[in-house]
């Protein structure tokens, strides 16, 4: 018997990989990118459906709940991408303040 949680699971991996595939469609992402992708969601949907396969590796780790695993996975996931949209961001505007200050030296003279 599926719970809702699950159902909400598969439901979102499917809007999921449909939004991804619409990328590919756009060219935004190339083919190894859109292959990458879908292999997560679908096995992001294979965990929602059959969560006890994470059940070794939840006690491995020696964690109470999968649940718990989750929450940690996801702050680690967070941290990264916080972290390198702050190293990405500091690039650009490097970048930007050359620019700027590159143009203001040709026009000033």
């Amino acid at each position: 018997m599926l719970l809702g949680v699950q159902i909400i699971g598969v439901l979102f991996g499917l809007f999921m990989l449909y939004y991804s595939f619409l990328h590919y469609k756009r060219k935004e992402f190339r083919g190894a990118e859109f292959f990458l992708w879908a292999c997560l969601w679908v096995l992001f949907m294979g965990v929602a459906l059959f969560p006890e396969i994470l059940d070794p590796l939840t006690r491995s780790l020696k964690f109470a709940r999968t649940m718990d695993l989750f929450i940690v996975i996801g702050f680690i996931f967070l941290i990264t991408l916080t972290i390198r949209n702050y190293i990405e961001t500091r690039k650009l505007r490097m970048k930007m303040e050359t620019m700027v200050r590159e143009d203001a030296m040709k026009h000033a003279k």
